[in-house]
């Protein structure tokens, strides 16, 4: 099982999201494949109803803490009430911090 997939299945069973994209933007970086992994995560769910967004991304990397240990370098994440997501980005995806620069 690649680790997009353990990701993805770990939210989904713990946030039941409307919208989940977990990326991998290891490519980006041009690192060695022994390296830790880069990914970026885009998690809509009612869960997030009420909380702030240090809270929210608190409940994630507790939900991928293995993950994190051992398998992830760096985790961007985008996480939204569902009333955020249709506001602000339903037809587009926000980008990662690093890729703002070009």
């Amino acid at each position: 099982m690649t680790i997009e997939t353990i990701i993805e299945e770990k939210l989904l069973s713990a946030f039941l999201p409307r919208h989940l994209d977990v990326i991998n933007e290891s490519y980006l970086r041009k690192l060695p494949a022994i390296i830790k992994s880069n990914f970026k995560v885009i998690i809509v769910s009612k869960v997030f109803e009420g909380q702030k967004i240090r809270q929210r991304h608190s409940a994630i990397n507790k939900v991928l803490a293995e993950e994190l240990n051992d398998k992830i370098s760096t985790l961007t994440l985008h996480s939204y009430t569902e009333k955020e997501w249709q506001k602000y980005y339903v037809d587009s995806l926000p980008l990662s911090a690093h890729c703002l620069t070009q």
